[in-house]
């Protein structure tokens, strides 16, 4: 189990699957890469991605040094949305152990941005408007829920992880593991 603080994904081998739970406190246009100009309202929106091969879940790190405005670098859509102000990423729940990306997001709701993180996949987007569901806690829960379902059949566990704070002290309640 992992969560300890904030970097301890770096030191999981492997890697797996991830979604970041971000929340974007005010309504923005952003400008998504090659997508074009989209508008997010604010709430909370559930990001998909992966994070395999050697460096394994070092890339939420990256993700958590964009959200806190440490790594201004634009490669993948997710950190557009990232590297707002007024974004941050609250929570991880991750799939340890397994390339489950599409499977999750294709249980998650719609999102808002077609194509959003699904240049390599037949998937619509990688990126759910949970906020749709309502507190973060219910968002947080809702993708736990896609992820173990994505799992089930594998070797992989489910965790929820610390997001962009540098500490899980008070800001994750729930940082366990499923299996």
């Amino acid at each position: 189990m992992s969560g300890g603080r904030a970097g301890a994904d770096s030191d999981d081998p492997g890697g797996g699957t991830y979604t970041l739970l971000v929340e974007l406190a005010s309504p923005a246009a952003i400008e998504v890469g090659a997508l074009g100009e989209h508008r997010f309202e604010s709430g909370v929106y559930a990001y998909t991605g992966s994070a395999l091969g050697a460096s394994g879940f070092s890339r939420v790190d990256r993700h958590r040094r964009t959200a806190r405005g440490e790594h201004d670098v634009r490669h993948w859509h997710v950190d557009y949305l990232l590297g707002r102000p007024d974004a941050r990423i609250d929570r991880v729940v991750r799939s340890v152990g397994a390339d489950v990306e599409c499977a999750v997001a294709d249980r998650l709701p719609a999102g808002p941005v077609g194509g959003f993180g699904a240049s390599d996949c037949g998937c619509g987007s990688h990126l759910a408007a949970a906020g749709n569901v309502g507190s973060v806690d219910e968002s947080t829960a809702l993708v736990r829920e896609a992820h173990e379902d994505a799992v089930a059949e594998t070797d992989g566990f489910v965790d929820v992880v610390a997001g962009s704070a540098e500490a899980v002290d008070g800001g994750v309640d729930d940082v366990s593991t499923t299996r």
